[in-house]
């Protein structure tokens, strides 16, 4: 089926959705102005609930397909493969450090984020002399979303191997994040000789939900769900789950960066790609294979974290069963052979933005502690 008739079809089935119009792209907001509108918004931005962030969802900036207007932190480059018939690129940054110390961080992001999110987390490798290389994977932010592409983790493990290959990289720290520490596990299963030390921070995929009871959603289901996507729905989530109730002014530049491009004239393969990418991290949970991981593995977990894909479909007695991260960190760091945990007694799904001090305190003397030469 052509893919313009698919998202026509599936328009016409989604009678709730309404097409939220594009603002002009004078308006497009870096994550510097739109962080310094939302504190003005806020009469004290450290308390502020996300209910009282004062963005409209149909005055916010509109983005595109590949998230163009949208500032990131770090020159962007591009590297053009070729992966299942159909020309790619993966957009990425490459931060060489002022005074290397040898080593390479690789910094894999999470679903509902993208690379310009770890922008503290690079400059904080960068100034301890780590290169650090950040894609945005295929399918999300400033990459390609193509309109048929089978997403696997092993996939996208190999799409980043092949751009690491590129820039010369034989031996890297991959640190990952959500989906993105799902995927550094693939990719350190399938590259041992690659990974030098893995880095998971939350990462989903350390429970199997449809095991335990979470109903299947089908493509169509998730691309329905996708379409509906607003900047209210974005921060409502992020605030209950990632954010352990609490919001601040600097969370807000990225829930624009995600509402962004489903307001802009790429929303349908936006949401497309999404859909798929959701089928992918329902099916393809790493449980049953972290006693494989060789290399020294550090473990970040926030203990507020409650994140489950398709938790909220579920029936009630599954739910309380789901996404409780106190007891999956212990569980992982029992199954890996060489894990180190930390834990974050009072963050959420994403402590490195949380509470980005003690977060980068935990991830720089647990990157030190293994040697630069194995």
């Amino acid at each position: 089926m052509n893919f313009r008739r698919h998202c026509l079809l599936a328009l016409l089935s989604v009678c709730a959705w309404a097409v939220v119009p594009a603002v002009s792209s004078a308006s497009a907001a870096t994550p510097a102005s739109a962080a310094a509108a939302a504190a003005m918004s806020q009469a004290s931005p450290v308390a502020a609930s996300a209910a009282s962030v004062a963005t409209a969802d149909n005055s916010g900036p509109a983005y595109g397909p590949e998230l163009q207007g949208f500032t990131y932190p770090a020159p962007v480059e591009r590297f053009d493969f070729t992966s299942q018939g159909v020309a790619l690129q993966m957009a990425y940054m490459d931060v060489k450090p002022a005074h290397p110390n040898g080593r390479t961080a690789v910094l894999l992001h999470g679903k509902n984020f993208c690379a310009a999110t770890w922008d503290a987390t690079i400059q904080k490798l960068s100034d301890a002399g780590y290169r650090v290389i950040a894609p945005d994977q295929i399918g999300f932010c400033k990459s390609s979303k193509p309109e048929h592409y089978q997403y696997s983790s092993q996939q996208l493990a190999r799409n980043t191997h092949a751009l690491l290959e590129s820039l010369g990289v034989t031996d890297a720290t991959m640190i990952g994040h959500s989906t993105g520490g799902m995927l550094a596990i693939r990719y350190a299963l399938m590259y041992p000789h690659a990974t030098q030390q893995l880095v998971l921070v939350n990462p989903i995929g350390l429970e199997d939900w449809k095991a335990k009871g979470v109903p299947s959603l089908s493509v169509d289901q998730w691309y329905e769900r996708e379409l509906k996507t607003t900047a209210d729905g974005i921060r409502r989530y992020e605030q209950a789950t990632y954010y352990a109730g609490q919001w601040r002014a600097d969370y807000e530049p990225w829930v624009q960066m995600l509402a962004g491009m489903y307001r802009g004239p790429g929303k349908d393969v936006v949401a497309w790609n999404s859909a798929l990418l959701y089928d992918m991290i329902y099916t393809q949970p790493v449980v049953y294979e972290l006693g494989q991981l060789s290399m020294p593995t550090l473990l970040l977990i926030g203990q507020k974290d409650t994140t489950a894909i398709g938790k909220d479909a579920a029936p009630p007695d599954v739910r309380a069963k789901l996404g409780h991260y106190p007891e999956l960190g212990k569980a992982a760091a029992k199954a890996i052979p060489h894990a180190t945990l930390v834990e974050f007694a009072g963050l959420g799904h994403a402590p490195q933005m949380q509470d980005p001090q003690a977060f980068h305190k935990a991830l720089l003397d647990g990157m030190a502690a293994v040697p630069a030469n194995r």
